[in-house]
């Protein structure tokens, strides 16, 4: 398997999860309620999920006193970040990126239910 495709069935299954809960629920509101509704359609679909987990965040040797919790970690292998917002910036990319280096996972997803169309962004550390 190439680098590229790392965890695609997961991700496909993952990305499938969201444009449903999307397709319910569209636009405008808030990130935890998209949460609520992907943990949920996670469940229905008996993917193994962990959300708002602890994480520790090093620098250098140096353990940040503050942890990081991301939205949800997938099986212990994808980070996903939900976003409900006018579009997704560099910002955003970058903040994945990070959390990715930080935590050593190698496979992040962004999902943006703040437009019409769901925005996905998946990135590989």
């Amino acid at each position: 398997m190439t680098e590229k495709w790392l965890y695609r069935d997961l991700t496909q299954e993952i990305i499938g999860v969201a444009m449903e809960v999307h397709r319910e629920l569209g636009t405008g509101f808030l990130e935890y309620v998209y949460e609520e509704a992907l943990c949920y359609e996670l469940n229905l679909s008996e993917i193994h999920f962990e959300r708002q987990k602890e994480l520790d965040i090093y620098y250098k040797d140096l353990l940040i006193p503050r942890k990081y919790k991301p939205d949800l970690i997938v099986e212990n292998k994808v980070i996903v970040e939900i976003k409900a917002t006018s579009g997704l910036t560099e910002v955003e990319e970058a903040q994945l990126l990070n959390y990715l280096k930080a935590t050593k996972i190698r496979v992040g997803l962004l999902l943006n239910f703040g437009m019409k169309k769901l925005e996905i962004k998946r990135r590989i550390l």
